[in-house]
């Protein structure tokens, strides 16, 4: 610690300005040329004698230097070793290797890009083998579904990138359709059906016509600016709970994934997964510390540094791409454990889940196959069916708003402009649009998981998002080879999302920043919408596994449809919770404390000068899609 003090001396009058610099704290006194003398020779001496003879009665100080020093001496025991630091609010996250418009090199890019098509399996694989089956689909069917959802995920995701939103995220298939396409199939009209191929012919038509319909709705709130206009109400303050839900509301695709499982071998594998990641980013730093080779860790550093080709950016290269060899090291781990006694002779219901081959997806999958709109035969339209998906489309459009504002922050941008928002839900729209044509079994939303990888990667490049929808075209026409990597056991990516999904949630925590939390006022806000984000739809959900049935069952199933897929999706009651809350309780007095201008700027596309930057249009698209 440093004391200087600094002098100033006014003549004819015999005073002098002193500023006490102490602990980064500045205290000016105006003192006669005795007592400058007198706190000089203290001050150049040692703190503690200062501080000591503040104690003794004889000093004849003036008030004013006693209260001084005393000052500083309370300075000084509150943390005297350490200055003070204050963290400014920043609208753009830094720290990131690359930020939304840098490129790393193409083999580093293509490395990045296949992670990213490797994680956005997970979803791709899991609804279809969770619902076909249900519909009466065979295997061939599942990889059909499976080989379609992930054709139209590319084509989706090249859209987005190229004239949505611009931010590098994935449009992969949601969660949020599974109520209403369950609702379809328990419709009499089709559950009724004795064959089973038929079934599921006639089933997939009907969810097809639901999501053509539907998509309308993005479409026109999007390309029309009316979300935009809506979203002008959202404020850093109500994006809180939002964003964070986008994460949080995911858990359950987490470790409560294991308990329907396999007991023994899904939690060993999940398990040592989790660990294998946190060895891996956390541990690697300590190899320029320690010459320790025997770690795992180490070792999976040193095979990534040879991947990569860069020895000199060994912990770099192992934070961006350590999930490809994990997996592979995964898939050689249930490989050998295929082989094994441990379950080789378990329920098949075990070896699906827990073995690379017992799925049947390389099996059944055609060597070369292309998806094409109308494979299954042409649409059927129902009125209930589609007003019931129409819920479905406007939940994945608030899931998506929040995985927007979260890819924008660990892409290093601005968060998005309210035109351009409105015009990534516009392309939502179209690729929702797509899915029905296509019959991938279920509608599309930015894949959450896809954007905790930017944050875990610090690669927030938008080239490596579009590489990795050329990987998913490609190896959803080469069905063999896509199939190969489709077959990763679902608890490996169960705990990669425990990872993924937290960075996400924390994203979303990261705008209290902008905010100010010693109101009370933003405190009631924020824990009420947390709360009831949480509890309603797992309130939802236990009743529909208890009941087989949501807590909304009336003869209107377009009704219940509605009901049950919007409180179950905990982005979306928050959302509902934190802007009523936000907007109505003493907003104009408290719009500072709710962040407001900080977002100020980004209301129009012209308020700020990095939206162009970050969100422009390539080849001069703007005169066809305007964006404000």
């Amino acid at each position: 610690m440093k004391e200087t003090v600094s002098f100033s001396l006014s003549y004819p009058k015999s005073k002098a300005h002193v500023n006490v610099i102490f602990a980064n704290s500045t205290f000016p006194l105006s003192l006669s040329r005795p007592e400058i003398a007198f706190v000089h020779s203290l001050l150049l001496s040692s703190p503690p004698l200062l501080f000591s003879l503040l104690s003794f009665a004889p000093l004849r100080l003036s008030s004013k230097i006693i209260l001084t020093l005393k000052s500083v001496k309370n300075m000084a025991e509150f943390k005297p070793e350490e200055p003070m630091h204050f963290y400014r609010p920043m609208d753009q996250l830094q720290g990131l290797e690359y930020c939304i418009d840098s490129n790393p090199s193409w083999l580093e890019a293509i490395a990045l890009g296949f992670q990213h098509y490797v994680l956005s399996l997970g979803t791709t694989v899991m609804i279809p083998t969770m619902l076909v089956p249900l519909m009466g689909g065979s295997d061939d069917d599942k990889v059909r579904v499976v080989q379609t959802l992930l054709f139209v995920t590319g084509i989706n995701t090249l859209l987005q990138t190229l004239i949505g939103t611009r931010l590098p995220t994935v449009i992969g298939g949601s969660f949020a359709f599974v109520v209403p396409i369950v609702s379809i199939m328990n419709d009499s009209s089709l559950a009724n059906i004795p064959d089973d191929h038929q079934r599921f012919r006639e089933t997939m038509r009907a969810i097809q016509g639901a999501l053509i319909v539907s998509s309308s709705i993005q479409i026109i709130l999007g390309f029309s600016q009316l979300w935009g206009i809506c979203s002008r109400f959202f404020s850093p303050l109500g994006m809180v709970p939002v964003v964070a839900l986008v994460g949080f509301g995911l858990f359950d695709r987490g470790f409560p994934v294991v308990p329907l499982l396999p007991l023994f071998t899904s939690v060993t594998v999940c398990i040592l997964h989790v660990h294998l990641i946190v060895g891996t980013l956390v541990l690697t730093p300590c190899r320029e510390m320690c010459g320790d080779w025997s770690s795992y860790a180490h070792f999976i550093c040193c095979l990534i540094s040879v991947f990569q080709m860069d020895l000199h950016k060994a912990y770099t290269c192992t934070g961006e791409i350590c999930l490809v060899n994990i997996d592979s090291l995964h898939m050689g781990l249930c490989s050998y454990i295929n082989g094994r006694w441990c379950i080789q002779n378990r329920p098949l219901h075990t070896q699906i889940n827990c073995r690379t081959d017992r799925a049947n997806l390389i099996s059944s999958a055609p060597w070369i196959k292309i998806p094409y709109p109308l494979q299954w035969g042409p649409p059927t339209f129902d009125a209930g069916h589609c007003f019931g998906m129409m819920a479905a489309v406007v939940v994945s459009m608030v899931e998506s708003t929040g995985a927007f504002k979260a890819a924008a922050r660990l892409a290093s941008a601005t968060t998005p402009p309210a035109p351009v928002l409105s015009r990534g839900i516009g392309c939502q729209g179209l690729s929702i649009l797509l899915d029905g044509l296509c019959g991938s079994l279920t509608g599309s939303s930015v894949s959450v998981e896809n954007v905790g990888l930017l944050g875990s990667t610090r690669v927030g490049s938008r080239r490596v998002i579009q590489i990795s929808a050329v990987f998913m075209i490609f190896f959803s026409i080469l069905g063999k080879f896509g199939a190969l990597f489709a077959s990763i056991p679902f608890p490996i990516f169960a705990a990669v999302y425990c990872i993924l999904f937290g960075i996400v949630a924390a994203v979303g925590l990261s705008y209290l920043q902008f905010t100010n939390m010693n109101s009370m006022r933003n405190l009631f806000i924020v824990g009420v919408s947390l709360f009831l984000g949480l509890s309603i739809p797992e309130y939802f959900d236990r009743y529909t596994i208890g009941a087989q049935h949501g807590p909304a069952h009336t003869k209107a199933g377009w009704f219940n449809d509605w009901i049950n897929t919007t409180f179950a999706s905990p982005p979306t009651v928050a959302l509902i919770v934190a802007v009523i809350l936000d907007n109505s309780l003493e907003f104009r007095e408290a719009g500072r404390d709710r962040g407001m201008h900080w977002w100020a700027p980004f209301r129009t596309y012209r308020g700020d000068s990095r939206n162009e930057e970050f969100y422009g249009l390539p080849f001069n698209m703007r005169r066809f899609i305007p964006s404000y």
